[in-house]
């Protein structure tokens, strides 16, 4: 049954796991208060490993007063909750702090500009005597986390606003003290599903316990917020560098991105897993410093048997499209509007399905209504919020993809098992997933189109491409279910996984990493 943070929080808070949990994922603002692919997945994991217990850590901004999206598997012992925005004060009073805050300074200037388990190791020991003493709000507003920011502010950014900076430092800062701070679940195994402040608690969690680490990256989160952070209104820009190829200056925009890149560094070198779902990804993890003999892909599965017996629509059905998706930026819902826009003067009765939830990012979503509107498109589109996606298949002629960065879509992949072909943004692992991988053979051909991101001129042509003759569009959905059949059916992944954690779940703690 569906549950308040808060009320989780109680409930573990008086039921501690005691007795380790076989695994423990660690997630960053997803699963269970978002649903989506991520989140779908998790669940999924869970659930079908049931012969192995789970505890989550679901890490989050701050406390908010959200439901969850899935109900409890029974096999999943606890959720923990880290709130990167709120640090524990135990009220106790610790011994005199006897560390030299030059060494801190040192120790911190070579994490974030490096990264790396060994420097993390370093800054935790350093900032141990406030964690442990239950003073890390102390540190964060203590004269010597003061100095720190002026001191890195005068070296590094001093063409900054002191008062941006300042409050960017204080964001960073906060979020490792309260990573360093949260108690850790009990676990023969962590499991991360990103980079980030979940890959940075499970490199913690190796790093204090000895038991090993894997990682499983769907998008490289680095390269996300790198997104998110060039496209940032709130960051001000105070460097002008102009035609300049080389620029050793820093504004709030690099900091950003290097603090996470150091986060990367450290998840990668702390794992011993780094798992992803497409090649494609594996040169993104590389040039963050993943080791190659620790890398391996195993992509995202779906239930084929079940999906692949779907009808098909009638004849007579309204020509129908649809984008399966969350109604937020990286998922670019404007491009696919402007190409609904373009679409329907050759489509009349065209027919635009926005399966996915528009409570995310509300003024994301009014803007998407409000273009709506403004191209008389109310005859045309529709968002129906969170639903059931499989009672949409038998009615949808062709399946849409317009985000700016993917991983390995379970959109296309379930669209793809029930016979549905693809128009997608050439981003991620969908080009392996429509053209086939450099492997597949004999080659099954294509299963949908590609296009540029942020075209919708071209979306809007595959599609009347796609939908004016239906021999080609059903023959790319039968190529579809034989590649979704031949390298991505939900048994083969559960397999994979169970043979991943039993590897790892009775290895001796001292010979955990490799």
């Amino acid at each position: 049954m569906a549950q308040s943070v808060q009320a989780a929080n109680t409930e573990i808070s008086a039921r501690p796991a005691l007795q380790p949990v076989d695994v423990c994922l660690i997630v960053e603002g997803a699963y269970p208060y978002v649903s989506g692919g991520l989140s779908t997945w998790i669940d999924h994991l869970i659930r079908r490993q049931p012969k192995l217990t789970f505890a989550v850590v679901a890490i989050l901004a701050k406390a908010l007063p959200v439901e969850e999206k899935f109900s409890c598997p029974p096999n999943r012992k606890a959720l923990h909750h880290l709130y990167l925005g709120e640090l524990p004060d135990r009220k106790r009073w610790p011994a005199i702090w006897s560390t030299d805050s030059s060494k801190l300074f040192a120790a911190l200037d070579q994490f974030f500009e490096n990264g790396g388990l060994s420097a993390f190791a370093e800054v935790e020991r350093l900032l141990a005597p406030f964690v442990s003493a239950g003073r890390s709000r102390d540190l964060l507003n203590s004269s010597l986390a003061w100095k720190m920011v002026r001191d890195l502010y005068s070296r590094t950014m001093s063409h900054e606003s002191f008062l941006h900076f300042f409050w960017a430092w204080r964001t960073v800062f906060s979020g490792m003290v309260a990573t360093l701070s949260c108690p850790l679940p009990p676990a023969r195994v962590y499991h991360t599903v990103s980079t980030g402040y979940a890959g940075l608690l499970a490199a913690r969690a190796t790093s204090e316990t000895g038991r090993p680490a894997l990682i499983t990256e769907h998008g490289i989160y680095t390269n996300e917020r790198r997104i998110e952070i060039l496209q940032a209104d709130w960051i001000v820009d105070t460097l002008d560098r102009g035609f300049l190829v080389q620029d050793s200056r820093r504004d709030l925009r690099d900091f950003w991105t290097m603090t996470f890149e150091s986060y990367a560094r450290t998840c990668y070198d702390a794992c011993s897993e780094i798992i992803t779902l497409n090649e494609a990804n594996q040169s993104a993890q590389i040039s963050f410093g993943a080791q190659r003999a620790r890398m391996r892909v195993v992509p995202n599965g779906v239930d084929y048997e079940n999906l692949s017996r779907l009808p098909r629509p009638a004849p007579d059905q309204r020509p129908t499209i649809a984008l399966v998706g969350r109604v937020v930026p990286i998922k670019d819902i404007m491009t696919f509007l402007q190409a609904v826009d373009l679409l329907r003067r050759r489509v009349p009765d065209l027919r635009a399905l926005v399966l996915g939830s528009t409570d995310e990012q509300p003024d994301y979503f009014g803007a998407c209504t409000a273009a709506v509107a403004e191209l008389g498109l109310s005859q045309h589109v529709t968002f129906t919020g969170s639903v059931k996606v499989t009672d949409y298949f038998p009615s949808i002629h062709v399946n849409v993809l317009t985000s700016v960065s993917e991983s390995q879509p379970m959109s296309i992949l379930e669209a793809g098992a029930a016979g549905i072909p693809t128009i997608s943004t050439d981003v991620g692992g969908c080009r392996e997933i429509l053209k086939g991988r450099h492997d597949e053979h004999p080659a099954l051909g294509d299963g949908g189109i590609l296009t540029d991101i942020v075209s919708p001129e071209q979306t809007a042509n595959a599609l009347a491409s796609l939908l004016s003759d239906p021999e080609r569009r059903e023959s790319m959905g039968r190529t579809m279910q034989q590649r979704i059949k031949r390298y991505y059916d939900l048994s083969m992944v559960d397999q994979a996984y169970s043979e991943i954690y039993q590897r790892y779940l009775d290895l001796p703690s001292k010979l955990a990493r490799s």
